[in-house]
């Protein structure tokens, strides 16, 4: 039988050598009977700073005879460890449906949810076609450098637009909030495709993963190839300009390389494609405006937050865990809460189209810059849009960024703000330390930021540097706006086939789509969306 066995709680410093020893232990039962166990998750626990513990959920397999496990907790040398039947079921794949394919799937967008979508695809004989309107992600590197050092936008290959979606310069965070055996497929993905590094936490169980922006491009180069290897082929600098459909179905897709006939398309474009949402409200794809995340960022020297999250024994935690990371919600009418948090890491420019501004954070794999940044957002509410129709958050938007462009003078300096200065309404006047790669410029910034966000930053602020006992606000700079954190649109779909109401066969998929919320949600936001496809339709030439 097995079991799950939750909260065994072990200082850091315990080898893991011992797990099996303190598996049994906490069962009651000798580390003989141990047949077979997996960690299920890992995460690191530092409200006590005089002693960081992780925290770990096991699998665990035992004879049958010892089913009594489960009453004798109470008696055992972790108490807190919490003993119940595991019956989660395998990841597994539907039968192949029956409806015939005459042409290829096609899938829109090469971000994580199209990546994977189009890989399970061709793994199980459907030859999918993935469009990227931007470049691979080798030429993708050469372009972002180049930007970063004060070079050319380039309107189809940057920090949002090119093979691996918006994720790849994103710090390569592996988090989800949902679990099970899609989760841990798409984790095991991951890790076969140059994901998991030797000698670092597991991806397949830590907390909080991180593979870090100079990891991602290898991992995404993996999977296309993977799906090129299966038969699927991947196009790069092709743009979906439009669609073709009528009252039986999707017909096919118009891009810049020609017409697509295609009766099944994956709208996997991400949440900056705005001129894709333009199409879809002109050609009367269903979609509802949603709530969406608006902000800044908030950066820190990293020596501080490591003060503050490991304690007095920083130094030596410092060596075992590397650089600490953080979360803080502060309540309020809308409350403010951290998102995204890059610990040594870089702000960087995440811009989509020339003449506009907004911030994002990544770090490298090492995660070893001197600074930490965080967002810093609120969820904007649908009311507060200053418009009702379908794309007025987008609007509202680009309404921000552009503001923030003109006040960075054209060149995509960053706005930045000392936290102290903006809760004081003055503009810095003081030199501001910042790993921004281009220029910044100091102002206020409320001009870049909607009232009702404004209002929240200046609420919460208060409320963070309370919890933090003074050190949130000490030396804390802002930069702004981050407007990018997740859709101000939901394409509709149908939550049994997947499929969009208004047009059989499209299928949207992932953050673009406003089902998602990072790469591993994406991720498996596609691999559902590909069962969908193939529960429906035989594999290409068997229908």
């Amino acid at each position: 039988m097995s079991l799950r066995v939750s909260n065994l709680r072990l200082p850091v410093e315990e080898p893991e050598a011992l797990l099996p020893t303190h598996l049994a232990r906490a069962l009651g039962v000798a580390p003989t009977d141990l047949r077979r166990w997996r960690v299920l998750r890992k995460s690191l626990d530092v409200r006590d700073k005089r002693q960081l513990r992780f925290v770990y959920n096991f699998e665990v397999e035992l004879p049958a005879d010892e089913l009594s496990v489960t009453s004798r907790a109470g008696d055992r040398p972790h108490p807190a460890a919490q003993v119940e039947l595991f019956d989660d079921p395998p990841f597994a794949m539907p039968d192949p449906g029956s409806a015939p394919l005459a042409h290829r799937p096609v899938v829109i967008g090469s971000g994580p949810g199209g990546l994977v979508c189009a890989y399970f695809l061709a793994l199980h004989g459907y030859k999918p076609l993935l469009l990227e309107r931007g470049t691979p992600v080798s030429e993708r590197i050469r372009d972002v450098k180049r930007f970063d050092e004060g070079g050319k936008f380039h309107p189809e290959s940057n920090y949002l637009f090119g093979e691996g979606g918006a994720g790849t310069f994103s710090d390569g965070k592996l988090t989800c909030r949902g679990s099970g055996p899609d989760v841990l497929r798409v984790l095991e993905l991951f890790a076969e495709c140059k994901g998991q590094q030797p000698g670092k936490p597991s991806i397949l169980y830590y907390h909080r993963p991180h593979l870090g922006s100079n990891r991602l491009p290898a991992v995404v180069k993996a999977i296309r190839q993977k799906i090129e290897g299966l038969g699927g082929e991947v196009r790069f600098h092709t743009k979906v300009d439009d669609l073709t459909f009528n009252e039986t179905g999707l017909q096919g897709v118009a891009t810049s390389s020609g017409f697509i006939p295609t009766p099944v398309a994956v709208l996997a474009t991400g949440h900056s494609a705005r001129d894709t949402y333009a199409v879809l409200e002109r050609r009367g794809v269903p979609m509802n405006a949603k709530p969406f995340q608006f902000g800044v960022r908030v950066e820190h020297r990293q020596d501080v937050i490591n003060e503050v999250q490991y304690g007095p024994r920083h130094t030596a935690y410092e060596d075992a865990l590397g650089n600490a990371d953080y979360s803080l919600v502060a309540h309020g009418k809308h409350d403010l809460f951290t998102f995204c948090m890059c610990a040594g890491g870089y702000i960087i420019p995440s811009v989509s189209e020339e003449g506009y501004f907004c911030t994002n954070g990544m770090s490298l794999s090492r995660r070893d810059s001197p600074y930490a940044n965080s967002g810093l957002v609120v969820t904007v509410p649908v009311e507060a849009f200053e418009g009702t129709d379908v794309l007025a958050g987008v609007r509202l938007q680009a309404k921000y960024e552009k503001k923030a462009f003109e006040l960075g003078r054209g060149v995509y300096a960053a706005p930045v703000q000392r936290a102290r200065d903006f809760l004081a309404g003055r503009v810095s006047k003081d030199t501001l330390s910042s790993s921004y790669p281009r220029d910044k410029v100091a102002v206020d910034l409320r001009e870049v930021l909607p009232p009702v966000v404004a209002a929240a930053v200046k609420h919460g602020l208060p409320q963070m540097d309370r919890r933090w006992q003074g050190r949130f606000l000490a030396d804390a700079v802002l930069a702004g706006p981050e407007a990018r954190g997740s859709s101000p649109v939901r394409v509709d779909r149908d939550p049994e086939t997947r499929e969009s109401p208004g047009v059989r066969g499209l299928y949207p998929v992932g953050e673009g789509a406003g089902y998602a919320g990072g790469i591993v949600s994406a991720a498996v936001d596609g691999l559902r969306t590909a069962k969908a496809i193939v529960a429906r339709y035989a594999p290409l030439g068997k229908g």
